[in-house]
């Protein structure tokens, strides 16, 4: 893959990342809208974990021109990761205005954490792979 589709790829993901942190600022602000006063820090920056975890690290990933694009095992990864923790917090910030609470929601950022570093560590062991056999 030559470094102008690289960057062009990586681009569009920072875009989808982007569009989808909106998507979750407006989700947001709507639900508490209708939620009569209360509010959820869960709820409120719910679109932090894409803006953070998916439209910087690709649009830098973009700009910096880098060489190799993650496998698609890695990027499935890392993609489920920052879903994980995204769909988490806008269920617990669902409890939280509801005035409930699960149990099972300490799983979310627990699974969160194990994709994305699935998705790193599968990224690191490829290349290192790909090292050594060119060697």
């Amino acid at each position: 893959m030559n470094s102008s589709r690289i960057c062009r790829n990586a681009g569009k993901t920072a875009l989808t990342y982007l569009l989808i942190s909106l998507f979750c600022a407006l989700f947001g602000a709507i639900y508490e809208l209708f939620s009569h006063g209360v509010y959820s820090f869960y709820m409120i920056y719910a679109f932090a974990f894409p803006l953070a975890g998916g439209t910087a690290p690709f649009l830098i990933m973009a700009s910096v021109k880098v060489k190799r694009y993650p496998a698609r095992v890695s990027r499935n990864l890392y993609h489920s990761g920052i879903a994980t923790f995204t769909a988490g917090s806008l269920v617990n910030g669902v409890m939280e205005i509801y005035g409930t609470t699960n149990a099972l929601s300490v799983c979310y950022p627990i699974a969160g954490t194990a994709l994305i570093l699935g998705g790193i560590t599968t990224e690191t062991v490829l290349r290192l792979l790909r090292k050594r056999t060119i060697r």
